[in-house]
């Protein structure tokens, strides 16, 4: 049933350019202005946050669109801390669109005595006042459970799939889709069933974290433009690592699709003087002006597929829809023709 109110945007610091490509795409399929809710989030000297909404938010169904990406406690503080502006300011619903979940690699207890985080940040959230979350290819989607509240996880896939389709046009039958380790089967399976693909798989073993010890491609690469595909690249040497150990192995080129570029540290460098052709990477994470300048990194945008999501919620309608590459197909209005 539809919303008597119109759905309201609002940001914070972390990616305002998404934000408003969001807004600009609302827009279009609304036929009529959206524009993000006039508000501040600013910091006083000692750092503190401090948010002022402009407009009167009362009985609407706000929107807030902030990733908790880096810097990760920043981003996460501002969320926080503008859902309670809007509690405050009896907004009838709070749906949280967090691009990029931070923390969400801290899921488990991996060894003793250390924290699920990504479980007291889902606690922060609910108890802030946050009744529903949108995001992006959570980085284990059992996330989902540590929510008492909706949880909407849409999946670069279908969208990773038609920019495949669209520059491989030609050779998909010499594709071949891998996994970066074992653990990122699901998703690169995901893909490789959508693009008609063999799948390979890079079997890594750590000595200790953030160095790898050895790797061994598990299925043949001989002659394959390889496409490797995973949720989230950090500092980039696991990725430029399993790109050459797959040209080693006799593919033709390689290339990569991750959604989440954290690409921290030397990340960008590193990618620069890979044997990787190109990189892929989605704008959930606002790019540097580095990673924008870098030759062999290519950003796909998601504010058509966060647009579209965003109303089905006002909505009351299927998000579920957007996990098809053929229904995005006409959100992203021409960018990939088939």
């Amino acid at each position: 049933m539809r919303a008597m109110t119109e759905p309201k945007l609002i940001s914070g610091n972390a990616n305002l350019s998404l934000a408003k490509s969001i807004a600009r795409r609302m827009s279009m399929h609304r036929g009529m202005s959206v524009k993000l809710v006039d508000a501040r989030v600013e910091r006083f000297n000692d750092q503190e946050i401090f948010v002022e909404v402009f407009e009167n938010v009362r009985g609407e169904d706000m929107f807030i669109i902030q990733p908790t990406s880096n810097p990760a406690n920043d981003n996460l503080m501002e969320l926080l801390i503008i859902t309670d502006a809007l509690r405050r300011s009896s907004a009838a619903r709070i749906t949280a669109v967090i691009p990029y979940f931070g923390y969400a690699r801290q899921d488990r207890r991996a060894k003793a005595r250390t924290p699920i985080s990504a479980k007291l940040v889902a606690n922060l959230l609910t108890e802030a006042g946050v009744e529903r979350i949108l995001t992006l290819d959570l980085h284990a989607t059992q996330i989902q459970g540590f929510f008492d509240i909706p949880v909407d996880n849409l999946y670069a896939a279908p969208v990773f799939a038609l920019d495949i389709e669209h520059h491989f046009r030609n050779r998909t039958g010499d594709l071949m889709v891998v996994s970066p380790d074992v653990g990122g089967v699901g998703r690169a399976r995901e893909l490789a069933t959508r693009i008609n693909a063999p799948l390979a798989i890079v079997d890594k073993r750590r000595e200790k974290a953030g160095e790898v010890a050895e790797m061994t491609v598990i299925g043949s690469v001989e002659g394959k433009t390889c496409i490797i595909v995973d949720d989230i690249c950090d500092t980039a040497g696991t990725l430029c690592k399993a790109a050459e150990v797959l040209v080693e192995n006799g593919a033709v080129e390689v290339h990569s699709y991750i959604t989440h570029g954290v690409l921290s540290g030397p990340a960008v460098e590193r990618i620069q003087k890979s044997v990787m052709k190109s990189l892929v990477i989605t704008d959930s994470i606002e790019p540097t002006d580095l990673v924008r300048n870098a030759p062999n990194i290519r950003i796909v945008p998601t504010a058509p597929m966060f647009a579209q999501a965003i109303l089905n919620i006002w909505n009351g309608t299927s998000v579920s829809s957007l996990f098809e590459t053929d229904t995005l197909v006409p959100i992203y209005e021409g960018m990939y023709s088939r």
